[in-house]
């Protein structure tokens, strides 16, 4: 039931971390800050809208909300994070992350040696990564 109200909240949250990105929803493309509004006025298009409309309000008001609490009001009001994340769901993060950065399932690489041989930095003018030039002139197929 309120299920479009948790993902105009989502989408809320997610937006004002990427001011000034551009996204595309329902084929314009928008300042990414202005996505929830967008998501909010598509509902007039629908048969019921109206009402799905003013549940995603509550999504809204509970994203600024989220947003004013756990970030700008520590950030610039001086006073303390009032919503603090719960420790456990800290722990799975940082799990989470050391996985990926581990690389489970990926190929076992000496320490120091990225692929190819590069320094991993773009160096040179083109396309291509140093990574892929260090593997000869290549062949074209067809």
């Amino acid at each position: 039931m309120f299920l479009p109200a948790l993902i105009l909240a989502l989408s809320y949250t997610v937006t004002q971390d990427q001011r000034g990105a551009k996204v595309s929803y329902m084929f314009v493309t928008m300042p990414a800050q202005l996505m929830p509004y967008a998501m909010l006025a598509i509902n007039l298009l629908f048969p019921g809208g109206v009402q799905n409309m003013i549940l995603q309000f509550h999504g809204l008001f509970a994203g600024h909300l989220f947003d004013f609490l756990s970030r700008t009001w520590p950030q610039y009001g001086g006073g303390r994070n009032l919503i603090p994340t719960p420790a456990i769901l800290s722990r799975i993060v940082q799990a989470t992350e050391s996985l990926f950065q581990r690389g489970v399932g990926g190929p076992a690489r000496p320490a120091g040696r990225t692929l190819g041989g590069g320094t991993g930095a773009n160096t040179s003018s083109g396309p291509l990564p140093d990574a892929w030039r260090t593997r000869g002139p290549g062949q074209r197929l067809g």
